[in-house]
């Protein structure tokens, strides 16, 4: 008898140990466990999760959302790490055709840029940041060179002014080839190396023999003040035919600072005096409203004249009145699209370039769990009550074609500005 008992005890522990090990493996196997348990799953959902609950249009374009997550489900479940992930996540995302949406990691600078616009007086996103910025600050080390990818090559589309790409003589159109015999990485090429000399590689131009290496040191970017600093330097006073032509390059127009300091610079500063201006909006970001015009448009006031004791004269007129030309490109975005628009409907000169990108919606940022970012168009937006930018843009007045490859740093958009802005002065 007890050995029955025992062996009916024994089969059942197999029995049951045998289940467990089935369970066991179907557990192992299945996507389900991963899906809950891996951090980069996990972010996939919340990214799927936010644009579900905050995107503008709860028709998503047209898309069935749910299907779309379970579309790209899989993908984001064999990556490992928050790069791999980004690139499925960015993938689901471009399946809503939308501008200002977008998935960014700690390894972009767009990352810190983006960031910076929004930080400023937003306390939530302050305390959200705090784990993944313990100083509070959202900054970066870089060389303040903008690039673009063309056909598996590296091109510098932009150079942010005042940056050591432009102090070690950088060029749009230059070629990275590598940074200290390494692949070029915009972030960590650079990190822990501000104010120590890096090794860039180049190509000028189409001729391998054009490489050179250029001694560059990096610096810290700070995401809230650096667009404010690049304007400043952006500041010039160009001769031509005997014609005063000033020029700032406006990066982002998001903040009071930024359209303060163009002021000052156009009614007291080293503009002042300028027989012309060019406002340039190529590139950097967006943000702001259209009082930028308002020095262009406003009905005339009265002007201020005080005269000192010693009899110096000075006259405030609170416009400016002089020719002015705006220069866009394909990197004009969001309200700097709107500023095109109103440039042109109100006459004010003309929009030279090329034909703007058609990203005008209302975005916002969300902080993902591991600290990365995602930014959602969550309203729409339209001008003049009817007309939609979106997916349009602006088409400029002049238009300008650049090409990017190998240009050698020629400008022939800044250059027809002021071709363009002294043959108007010539005239009056």
């Amino acid at each position: 008898m007890k050995k029955l008992i025992f062996l009916r005890l024994r089969r059942l522990a197999t029995t049951l140990l045998t289940s467990f090990s089935v369970l066991l493996l179907l557990w192992l196997v299945s996507p389900l466990p991963k899906i809950l348990a891996t951090p980069e799953t996990k972010v996939f959902e919340q990214a799927w999760q936010t644009v579900n609950d905050n995107f503008y249009d709860t028709n998503f374009n047209g898309v069935d959302w749910k299907a779309i997550r379970e579309k790209y489900k899989q993908q984001a479940v064999r990556t490992k790490s928050s790069q791999e992930v980004a690139v499925v996540i960015n993938q689901m995302l471009s399946e809503l055709h939308s501008s200002h949406t977008h998935f960014y990691t700690r390894d972009e600078p767009a990352y810190y840029q983006l960031l910076g616009v929004f930080l400023t007086n937003n306390n939530d996103l302050q305390k959200q940041l705090k784990k993944f910025l313990p100083n509070g600050k959202v900054e970066y080390s870089g060389i303040g060179a903008v690039t673009k990818d063309i056909n598996g090559k590296t091109f510098i589309s932009a150079i942010i002014d005042g940056s050591p790409a432009a102090e070690a003589g950088l060029k749009v159109g230059d070629q990275i080839l590598s940074v200290d015999n390494h692949p070029y990485q915009p972030i960590q090429s650079f990190t822990g190396k501000a104010g120590q000399k890096v090794q860039l590689s180049i190509q000028r131009s189409a001729d391998p023999n054009s490489r050179k290496q250029i001694a560059i040191a990096p610096k810290i970017f700070d995401g809230t003040t650096m667009f404010l600093d690049a304007q400043k330097a952006s500041v010039q006073v160009i001769q031509q035919e005997n014609k005063k032509i000033g020029y700032i390059h406006i990066w982002s127009n998001a903040a009071d600072p930024e359209h303060q300091q163009l002021q000052n610079e156009l009614l007291y500063g080293r503009l002042k005096q300028a027989d012309a201006l060019i406002l340039d909006l190529r590139d950097g970001w967006g943000g702001g409203d259209i009082d930028y015009l308002n020095i262009f448009t406003a009905q005339e006031g009265p002007s201020i004249t005080s005269i000192s004791r010693n009899g110096k004269k000075y006259t405030y007129i609170p416009q400016w009145k002089k020719p002015v030309a705006m220069v866009v490109n394909q990197g004009s975005r969001s309200s700097k699209e709107i500023l095109a628009f109103g440039f042109q409907q109100h006459k004010i000169g003309p929009l030279i370039g090329a034909k703007t990108t058609g990203a005008v919606l209302a975005g916002s940022p969300f902080i993902m769990q591991d600290g990365s970012l995602l930014y959602l168009a969550v309203a729409n937006v339209f001008v003049n009550e009817k007309e939609r930018l979106e997916g349009n843009g602006v088409t400029p007045d002049i238009i300008v074609p650049f090409q990017l490859e190998y240009a050698q740093g020629a400008d022939p958009q800044k250059q027809k500005a002021i071709d363009t802005l002294v043959a108007r002065l010539k005239r009056e």
